[in-house]
């Protein structure tokens, strides 16, 4: 792509005079062949009668001075047109105003109100381009026009089609974001296409409406905000792939003044600050761009350097007019816009054409491509080529192919000509014949191998023999096992159908529990339905196998357990435990029934308290008397028996709260212990399991005069990981029967780490892993009986 490299183009304009300012003495010299250069004076009498040792001559070169009279016209002819010319061949373009409050930037940029002939440079730019695009009928375009405005370091976009904003936060933000190639998109601006100028002038009077202006006292309609108005276009030629898209902001920056100067206070001073920073974050880019040998420009420092990044020291063309006012009281600060364009004017910029491609258009445009080659090539063949090979074509391959393998001479070669089609065949065909002789091989090998065992057949016979008597062996091994864990399951069943029994118990507890008892006017003796419920629940929380997730333990790793459980010492402390429980809960039962008569009783004596009340009204009614009048010793009686009862009330109640907590403790306690239980058996099976893996191939025989073969340790895997499930917790209204067939109670999941067996598993009863939790059971029950006789000794 083309790419244009040169120095951002500055120019400055001079503001005419207003009929009460002082002029100050200036003067524009167009006398060199390329530049113009402006001569500022500084008046003596602002030195205020002191000695004042400051230069009073300062000169500035620019590309072109406009003075006082230059009229809109000859402005955008020299300024803006070479940029939107450059915009229109596919290159990005900015142009920028700077200034102080006042010295003609938004005259330069927009425009005054009052002529036709005021436009400014935005509108005269969009006449030129769309009266260029019109002219222009080789190429497809599309134009579409954002306005930015930026205020106090935050976004908004002006051309918000929903609704004319009142307020500058009625806009949408806009935010920054960039991508991983450092390009910045703005978020929320919207995008608004504009078919010919006047759609285009109607978007910028309603931007224009949309800004906000506020008043300083140095200027009535003073702009406090950068204002961005961009115009995007894209560009086809019919049929070509390629589009090009280039962009055109124009600038309108805030005052570029001292905050001393614009005598402000309160909101406008933290405005001022604001303009201030971020005109002051431009010049720090400007001057980093400036310098030789700085690898960091600070472009991410606000939001207004961000946005003009490209602009600055990027892919752009991009010209800057300094805007001044030549009154005297101005002077320092049109020095100081000088200055700032000087070193603007340092600045490279490498515009590049903007062109990319159009992934559809390439397709068609390859598709076209084959079709073309593939004419070409039945042109110089003089056949016309297809994907296939003729039935001919492939008869001929393979005799060549035959040929050259059959040729014992070494520099034989197979040529097929230059047809990729017959050369892919080839090698496919050459593939397939070296696999059906491999295929042929195996096969004299097995007939070799059948043979030989002929030889060995009595050998193997009577191996088969041994392996058909040990099978035999295992199976009624096998037998005598499974009964042994029958009756060892049918006690681990009654046991826990005792510990449900309890648990049953408690749903009468709770029955009793949840009485109302708002009747009784004492507020401490309420126990409320929900704390009855809560302890109720608090009493079934046992944790036992999930059965949602299917999550079973297998037989044998469950019956090891049971056993291992019975030789733990903490299976005495269950123990106690569970007994203790059982009491509890007969007292918390107990108590219940009573606190419910207790209850009843009290009910009982209002009612006849009640009863007692309307006797005496009927006499009252019937046989007016003083005795009447006075107080009733029944009544009083039967008062202070209902505070006794409330008292045993409270009592009781305080005693049953102090079981719950038992209770709870209890349970708690139980939890904990059976925890360790399972990790202790965890650690051991576990152990179990990997001693059985690394036993030695040779025939391991046990006590119980169990001969097993190596092989079938190897193929059994004592455990299979996945055999265990993670074990939750079972809910309160549960079918007990279901509850039986879970053995272990405990959160925490059994796993093991079992390294897989590199052999093929031979099936024994057809279902190996039970057969695996079987050996492994055998080798617990030696180790548990080996541990007993070594205590017992």
């Amino acid at each position: 792509a083309a790419m244009v490299k040169e120095t951002i183009r500055v120019y400055a304009r001079v503001k005419p005079l207003g009929r009460r300012q002082q002029a100050g003495i200036y003067s524009v010299d167009d006398d060199e062949k390329t530049l113009s250069s402006l001569e500022l004076i500084v008046p003596r009498d602002l030195a205020d009668g002191f000695v004042n040792n400051k230069r009073e001559s300062y000169k500035f070169k620019f590309q072109k001075i406009f003075d006082q009279e230059a009229k809109q016209d000859v402005v955008f002819d020299s300024v803006a047109k070479p940029v939107a010319e450059c915009v229109l061949a596919g290159y990005n373009g900015t142009i920028f105003a700077y200034g102080q409050t006042g010295s003609g930037k938004t005259f330069t940029i927009t425009g005054g109100a009052e002529r036709y002939s005021d436009r400014g440079i935005i509108p005269r730019t969009l006449s030129y381009i769309f009266d260029q695009l019109q002219k222009d009928s080789s190429k497809v375009y599309t134009t579409h026009v954002s306005y930015l405005e930026i205020y106090n370091e935050c976004g908004y976009d002006l051309l918000d089609p929903r609704h004319e904003a009142s307020r500058l936060e009625d806009l949408p933000k806009v935010t920054i974001m960039e991508d991983p190639d450092q390009n910045i998109h703005l978020k929320n601006l919207s995008l608004q296409q504009a078919t010919n100028e006047e759609e285009a002038l109607n978007l910028l009077f309603l931007g224009d409406t949309n800004r906000v202006i506020a008043e300083t006292p140095m200027n009535q309609a003073s702009t406090r905000s950068h204002c961005i108005f961009t115009i995007h276009i894209s560009s086809k030629e019919p049929g070509s792939a390629t589009i090009r898209r280039s962009k055109l902001h124009l600038v309108d920056l805030a005052g570029s003044e001292r905050v001393a100067k614009t005598g402000v206070g309160g909101h406008l001073l933290t405005e001022a600050k604001y303009i201030n920073l971020s005109l002051h974050y431009l010049e720090q880019v400007i001057i980093a761009l400036a310098e030789k040998n700085r690898s960091h420009i600070p472009y991410r420092n606000s939001m207004m350097t961000s946005v003009l990044r490209d602009s600055l020291g990027g892919n752009c063309m991009t010209t800057m007019i300094a805007t001044l006012s030549i009154d005297k009281r101005s002077i320092d600060e049109s020095i100081s816009t000088c200055r700032f364009a000087q070193r603007v004017a340092l600045i490279k910029n490498e515009a590049v054409l903007n062109e990319e491609i159009d992934p559809r258009l390439v397709i068609v445009q390859l598709k076209k491509e084959i079709q073309e080659l593939k004419d070409e090539l039945a042109l110089v063949t003089g056949k016309q080529r297809t994907s296939e090979l003729s039935q001919e074509e492939l008869l001929q391959l393979d005799e060549l192919i035959e040929t050259f393998l059959e040729d014992n001479d070494p520099d034989s070669t197979l040529d097929v000509g230059a047809d990729m089609r017959k050369i892919k065949y080839c090698f496919i065909h050459v593939k397939q014949l070296m696999n059906r002789s491999k295929i042929s091989d195996t096969k004299l090998l097995s007939q070799r191998i059948s043979e030989e065992k002929g030889t060995n057949k009595e050998a193997g016979e009577e191996e088969l023999k041994k392996l058909k008597e040990l099978l035999q062996q295992r199976d009624s091994e096998i037998n005598i096992l499974v009964n042994m864990l029958k009756k060892e399951k049918k006690k681990a069943q009654d046991a826990l159908f005792q510990l449900n029994a309890t648990s049953a118990g408690s749903t009468v507890l709770e029955k009793s529990l949840s009485i109302n008892l708002e009747e009784s006017q004492s507020p401490s003796s309420c126990f409320s339905l929900k704390e009855a419920k809560d302890f109720s629940s608090s009493v079934h929380r046992l944790p036992l196998l999930s059965r949602q997730t299917g999550g079973k333990m297998s037989l044998g790793c469950q019956e090891a357990f049971e056993v291992f459980k019975q030789d733990h010492g903490d299976s005495i402390t269950i123990e106690d435990n569970k007994e203790l429980l059982k009491q509890r809960f007969a007292e918390a039962k107990c108590l219940g029934e009573k606190l419910n008569e207790v209850r009843n009783k009290i009910n009982h004596l209002k009612g006849e308290i009640t009863q007692r009340h309307i006797q005496r009204a009927a006499l009252a009614v019937s046989s007016p008397s003083e005795e009447l009048n006075m107080l009733d010793p029944v009544e009083e009686k039967l008062r202070t028996q209902i505070e006794e009862e409330k008292n045993r009330y409270k009592a009781m109640f305080n005693h049953l709260k102090g079981l719950k907590v038992e209770i709870e403790h209890l349970q708690l306690l139980m939890e904990k212990v059976k925890t360790k239980l399972q990790k202790d058996f965890e650690v051991w099976w576990s152990e179990e399991a990997i001693n059985l893996q690394q036993k030695k191939p040779e025939m391991v025989s046990s006590p119980n005069t169990v001969t097993v073969y190596p092989q079938f340790i190897k193929s059994l895997q004592p455990l299979s990981t996945n055999s265990f499930s993670e074990t939750t917790r079972v809910s309160p209204n549960e079918d007990p029967v279901e509850k039986n067939n879970s053995i272990i109670s405990s959160n925490t999941a059994l796993k093991t780490r079992t390294p897989p067996s590199s052999s093929t598993s031979i099936p024994l009863t057809g279902d190996s892993q039970a057969d695996a939790d079987i050996l492994a059971f055998i080798k617990a029950r030696q180790n548990i009986l080996q541990k007993k006789g070594k205590s017992c000794q």
